[in-house]
This record gives structure tokens, C-alpha cells and sequence, in this order.
């Protein structure tokens, strides 16, 4: 099986299991190998988590543990428009620092200047708190808009204050709605 990993804004790739670790992979570093739909930090990687010690750095002399029964694992058969053949796997999704840094710019001065009417999560394409925040200074004629703004700033703060991965990964990934 092979992995992708983000270095900084740089996609780098494939690798085998034994050669990701000489990457410098971190536990917070994005990942992704074919049949995840999302990149996703190393940590919440089932078969990497084993990797890390308990600084966050991977331990130097891992070995996977054969598999249940001994012998070799049979691989799953091809899924619905995966019949490629073996060796040759689909692209990784892009980690686009460049979209996740505008999107993180827009919808961090968005949310400190008009963050009342809840401009910011339509950015980020979070309808439903969106929504949340429009409705509430809207049906409350501009006086629930006080707390909606305080939390449109707050909010714009803190995009603003995360790296492009931990706002990609935060944001645009796990689809976090309020703060």
C-alpha cells in the first residue's frame, strides 16, 4: 500500500509504508492512500498509528505485525470503477495550499468584518451555521447580530492564526461548523 504525504504546501509521493517514516512524517501531518476520500492526519490513520511514539515523531524500528493466520493478505477485489490494475493506482486528491490559503484569508476577513451575517461559513460552504448566524441577526432586527458578530470575529481570528493544513484539515475536511 502506498501514501501520500503534504510537506508544507508541497505533495509528495508515493511511498511505501518503510519510506514514509524516513519522510519526517508527524502525527498532524496530512496522509492519504487510495480508498480515502479526504487527506487526513497521520494519527487518524488506523494502520499509522502504531507508528508514533510518544513525542509525535515515528518510532525508528517498527515492524507491522504479520498478518492473522500467517501467509500473505489476499488484496480486497476491485470496488465499483476501481478495475485498475495492480500497481497502478488512481491520483491522490490535491492538497492545494493555494486554495486553502485564499479560502482561509477570505473567510477570516469576512467573519472579522461582516462576520454577523455569517458570510464567512457560506465561504467555507458550512450552509447550515451560515444560515444560523444570518437568521438570528435578521429575525432579531440587528440584536442577536451583537453576538453573531463577536463570533464572526473570534472565528476570523482564529482561520487566520492556522497554518493552510490545520485549516484545510479543520475546515475543509472534517467540515468543523463553530469555532
Amino acid at each position: 500500500m502506498t501514501y501520500y504525504m503534504a510537506d508544507g504546501n508541497v505533495q509528495k509521493g508515493p511511498f511505501a509504508l518503510d519510506q514514509l517514516l524516513g519522510q519526517g512524517m508527524r502525527r498532524d501531518s496530512l496522509v492519504w492512500r487510495e480508498g480515502m476520500p479526504q487527506w487526513q492526519r497521520a494519527e487518524s490513520v488506523p494502520e499509522l498509528v502504531g507508528l508514533f511514539g510518544s513525542g509525535g515523531y515515528p518510532q525508528q524500528h517498527f515492524v507491522p505485525p504479520p498478518p492473522a493466520g500467517g501467509g500473505f493478505v489476499q488484496p480486497a477485489p476491485a470496488g465499483p470503477g476501481l478495475g485498475q490494475p495492480p500497481g497502478q493506482y488512481q491520483s491522490a486528491p490535491r492538497f492545494d495550499a493555494g486554495t486553502a490559503s485564499s479560502q482561509k484569508i477570505a473567510a477570516g476577513i469576512c467573519g472579522i468584518l461582516i462576520g454577523s451575517f455569517g458570510i464567512h461559513k457560506f465561504v467555507l460552504g458550512m450552509t447550515g451555521p451560515g444560515l444560523i448566524m444570518l437568521l438570528v441577526t435578521l429575525l432579531t432586527c440587528g440584536v442577536g447580530g451583537i453576538v453573531m458578530h463577536v463570533i464572526g470575529i473570534i472565528e476570523g481570528i482564529i482561520y487566520l492564526t492556522k497554518t493552510d493544513e490545520q485549516f484545510y484539515q479543520t475546515y475543509m475536511v472534517e467540515k468543523k461548523g463553530w469555532f
